[in-house]
């Protein structure tokens, strides 16, 4: 048997033993959120369910309905004006070098080490004195600003691999900026785009910091609701799984239907740049 021959079903094997790994605490969740509370114990936490139980689920929604919501106005804007914004920044600094580009691109770039917690007080002095304090287009605010230095360096990685050739063919015809960037740049950037959108949509979705400061009940995203959802007395584990479950379905689907525009845009943005 050769090596190669060996190989590889020990790599299968250590690849299974992990995804099992991987997977368990998931088995226990979804487990958990199909069982009758009566049934939910540590004794019983691998076991079955007996019977399954959906009321776990409808229990979970009404409580976290108006919350979701909150997530949906909130993700969908933030991600599509941080990857826009972020998009002009990565055309302009990959394809139209000025003086001091380069140094605009690192300030840009700073923006991504900065920890939330050091500019928590200044920004909800910020967002108090604009009126945007505790509302979901202040959360958007703070999260396109956020954005801005990952999705610039993202973009400018995709658009750094497009032939200056073609710029300057289309400069030759009379095409202005603003006209390449929508006929050229943007068809051509496509995968970076669905990079972007999951990159920001999956972080926006899931960020909690930011939501749980800059906003109270009534407006907190689901993230925020789900931690709350454990109640003052009994802990309904039941509630709470399915409740995880229902918060983390949009951004699971997400990858599911575009996990592998994910995986060849990243690949493409990594040629060059």
């Amino acid at each position: 048997m050769t090596a190669k021959a060996f190989t590889r079903p020990l790599m299968y094997l250590i690849l299974a033993l992990l995804s099992i790994l991987f997977l368990i605490p998931v088995y226990v969740v979804i487990v958990t959120s199909l069982k009758p509370l009566d049934e939910v114990t540590l004794a019983k936490m691998w076991a079955l369910p007996t019977h399954i139980d959906f009321s776990s689920y409808a229990e979970a929604f009404s409580k976290l309905a108006p919350n979701f919501w909150n997530s949906v106005y909130l993700v969908i804007p933030a991600t599509i004006l941080s990857a826009f914004l972020g998009s002009l920044n990565g055309y302009v600094l990959s394809k139209w070098r000025f003086k001091g580009a380069d140094w605009i691109f690192t300030a840009v770039l700073f923006g991504m080490f900065i920890p939330y917690q050091s500019i928590l007080i200044p920004l909800i002095r910020f967002l108090s004195d604009i009126g945007l304090y505790n509302t979901i287009p202040g959360l958007i605010l703070v999260h396109v600003v956020y954005g801005i230095p990952i999705t610039t360096l993202m973009f400018r990685n995709f658009y750094a691999s497009i032939p200056m050739e073609m710029i300057e063919s289309a400069q030759i015809d009379g095409a202005g900026i603003f006209k390449i960037y929508r006929h050229i740049m943007i068809p051509l950037s496509l995968l970076g785009l669905v990079v972007v959108g999951i990159w920001q949509f999956t972080n926006i979705w899931n960020e909690f910091l930011f939501a749980v400061t800059i906003t109270t009940t009534d407006q907190h995203p689901i993230m925020v609701a789900l931690q709350n959802l454990s109640g003052s007395q009994i802990v309904q584990w039941n509630v709470q799984m399915a409740g995880a479950i229902i918060a983390a379905l949009p951004t699971l689907l997400v990858y599911i239907f575009l996990g592998k525009f994910f995986v060849r845009g990243m690949l493409a943005g990594s040629v060059k740049g």
